[in-house]
């Protein structure tokens, strides 16, 4: 692997970098696998095909490296959301939310630039569960698994939107926390993604650095005063880095905050952010740094959010009956913590302390996806939705029947299997006692509900 010579020549001057090592490490050829465990998930459930045991990554509670790169595609734990396959260095967000934000109090987090999903899942996995996180992605074409990715985490406390960061000007003062992990240049992954190489210019340096400015920029408005603001990039280029945090202190009065980070990590701190080194630590090129607004309008703001939630109070969604909400105990696990909205016929919940939030970002941003998609309510009965099977609101007295191996990537490829049981109507499918999706077992066949879209086609 050939490093362009401009892009090493602009790094001997940046704290911690050592040429030498550095182009070892891309030159060895080795490349490193790490998974992110589901807390909410993964109780009851031996993972003896990673052999996680061996070594966890030191700055995330649920992150393992894995000896060899396994095929995601063909494990059914996968695609029951039991895990998301993220870089190491990435998940020390989870750190630095540990140490920069009371994550035991009801908060509001808004993740900008989310897709396809990894901060988002890790973020929902640290907040509580009287958190709202909005996960957003201002890219349209990459929504969708952004929203899958969600989906498969199973959390009802996200709400997923298709936004320009200048939207989010209509909610000034909003979110407690804002994490943007920039578009970038990418030279973080070039071990990762050799191909990255040939897109690498100093000119596009200095087009995502100026793309970075625009877009804090735009989002800052919407975090409150002594609010958190957490910025990281893949790129090792200090113009996208250390330049653009002194643009914050400088341009907007942003006071940055200092983490303590045990030596033995490797993470090199410069400049009030942390950088991470591939020959420095198991994982690739990273940068993050976190920031408080400081204090200012804050009456101002109160005066927003209570002028809001007065506006909308008046226009509720339209609710389900009390009839309906007997058939939907069936499949929901503590009915009463959640509100429900139903659009036609489908139904959709809600946290119940998420109402007037909910009727706040309506008014403000287009959703893409918010709670959990329950199904399809006709004639009091409920035709369940996939969201619903891989959800962690699941009532634990549905029907199920666990399933092996074969059968589930047999259900996974969208294939109606053979199961021995003499149950009927809507039964969820296990593997490993993880829900995977609903089949509906008939006399003499069974109709599989996978969704069609994300059906493996790997054979």
């Amino acid at each position: 692997m050939n490093l362009p010579e401009p892009f090493l020549q602009s790094l001997q001057k940046v704290k911690g970098f050592d040429e030498n090592t550095f182009k070892a490490v891309h030159q060895s050829g080795g490349q490193i696998t790490s998974v992110r465990l589901n807390p909410q998930k993964i109780f009851n459930i031996q993972y003896s095909i990673f052999d996680i045991q061996t070594e966890r990554v030191p700055w995330s509670n649920n992150g393992y490296y894995l000896q060899q790169r396994p095929s995601f595609t063909l494990d059914p734990l996968f695609h029951a959301g039991a895990y998301y396959v993220q870089e190491a260095s990435s998940m020390f967000l989870e750190e630095m939310l540990k140490q920069t934000v009371d994550l035991s109090k009801p908060i509001r987090v808004l993740d900008l630039c989310a897709a396809p999903g990894g901060k988002s899942t890790l973020i929902q996995s640290v907040i509580s569960k009287e958190s709202l996180l909005l996960s957003n992605e201002v890219i349209k074409t990459r929504v969708n698994i952004l929203s899958e990715n969600i989906t498969k985490w199973g959390a009802a406390n996200v709400i997923v939107t298709n936004n320009d960061p200048s939207d989010f000007k209509r909610l000034p003062g909003y979110f407690d926390v804002i994490v943007v992990d920039a578009p970038c240049s990418g030279s973080g992954l070039f071990r990762k993604d050799p191909n990255a190489i040939n897109e690498w210019s100093e000119n596009n340096v200095a087009l995502c650095a100026q793309r970075q400015q625009r877009i804090l920029s735009d989002i800052l408005p919407s975090l409150k005063d002594g609010g958190v603001l957490i910025y990281s990039t893949c790129s090792y280029s200090q113009a996208e880095n250390e330049d653009i945090s002194n643009w914050l202190q400088k341009e907007y009065s942003l006071i940055n905050i200092q983490l303590s980070i045990p030596g033995e990590w490797g993470i090199v701190e410069s400049n009030g952010g942390y950088r991470f080194y591939p020959d420095k630590v198991k994982g690739e090129g990273f940068f993050i740094a976190a920031f408080k607004k400081p204090q200012g309008e804050g009456e101002k703001q109160q005066v927003y959010e209570s002028r809001n939630q007065k506006q909308h109070s008046k226009s509720k969604s339209h609710q389900v009956s009390e009839k309906e909400i007997e058939v939907l105990k069936t499949y929901v696990n503590y009915v009463e913590n959640f509100f429900f909205i139903k659009q036609h016929e489908e139904v959709i919940a809600l946290p119940v302390y998420f109402e007037k939030d909910l009727a706040i970002i309506q008014s403000a941003l287009y959703i893409k996806k918010a709670g959990i998609k329950l199904g399809t309510l006709i004639r009091n009965e409920l035709i369940p939705a996939h969201e619903l099977a891989v959800s962690n609101i699941i009532n634990p007295a549905v029907k199920k029947i666990e399933i092996d191996k074969e059968s589930a990537l047999q259900y996974l490829r969208k294939i109606d299997i053979i199961v021995a049981n003499e149950m009927k109507g809507w039964v969820l499918l296990t593997y490993s006692q993880l829900p995977l999706g609903w089949i509906k077992l008939m006399a003499n066949r069974s109709n599989n509900y996978y969704p069609g879209a994300w059906r493996i086609l790997n054979k």
